[in-house]
């Protein structure tokens, strides 16, 4: 099993998962939400072979976590990737919008400067806004949209402008997430859990559930489950070997 984006922190056992999770996954991206929480996130469940943990600041606690950003611009020099960053157009985010902007634009310039980094964006409801940036700095890295839910030209777009696509059961659980992965380019999409938030029938997604997508992923693109299960894993060994590492 393979999950490219999981809160592992965040989960209430997350010590408990976190050792079951080095056991039953070859790879594990764990995505934080803020500059003091990767902090101390790299001191509880450490970075190994296995398992990289990345520096963040969800556009979610933008307002709460602003004063952090110098922090966090400071942890992206030393690391191969990058996340959860990204934008949240939705309504409920509306006031910290600017502050957002302001906030991603940091990000991806610094991580441009530094010679490209691998990073994984939250860009719900602001899907042009974040590849607007990603185009007016090409050498940023290599984005991997998670949980995208985007119109298909956006898609397209991210798609043709080098694009990976992380995708979860939750994603998949509605009809838009369904037609989304049936258009998505299927060399550069990898599972994701973003456990312990997604969840399917109420109960949170462990780091080891992310690799069920392929079932459905069997459907949608009309191949045999072992063949999409085969896909998922060289999709991503590649995205390890070439971009984490």
């Amino acid at each position: 099993m393979m999950d490219f984006h999981c809160h592992l922190d965040l989960y209430p056992d997350a010590r408990k998962i976190y050792a079951e999770t080095l056991i039953k996954n070859e790879f594990t991206w764990l995505v934080t939400t803020s500059p003091r929480a990767y902090a101390a996130t790299k001191n509880i469940l450490p970075p190994c072979e296995r398992l990289i943990v990345s520096p963040g600041l969800h556009p979610e606690v933008a307002e709460r976590k602003a004063s952090e950003l110098d922090t966090l611009l400071e942890q992206l020099e030393p690391v191969v990737a990058v996340g959860e960053v990204g934008l949240d157009g939705s309504a409920r985010y509306k006031e910290s919008y600017a502050l957002q902007h302001r906030i991603f634009s940091a990000v991806i310039s610094r991580c441009a400067n530094l010679g490209g980094r691998v990073i994984s964006i939250h860009s719900r409801a602001a899907e042009t806004e974040v590849l607007d940036y990603l185009e007016r700095h090409p050498a940023f890295g290599l984005a991997v949209l998670h949980w995208f839910t985007g119109s298909a030209s956006a898609l397209r777009r991210a798609s043709a402008g080098g694009c990976w696509f992380s995708v979860g059961p939750a994603m998949l659980a509605s009809a838009n997430g369904r037609n989304l992965a049936s258009l998505m380019p299927r060399d550069r999409v990898v599972p994701e859990s973003d456990g312990p938030f997604g969840k399917i029938a109420g109960a949170s997604l462990m780091p080891w559930d992310a690799g069920n997508i392929a079932c459905v992923l069997s459907s949608l693109w009309k191949l045999p489950i072992e063949q999409v299960a085969d896909m998922l894993r060289a999709n991503g060994r590649r995205l390890i070997e070439q971009v984490l590492r």
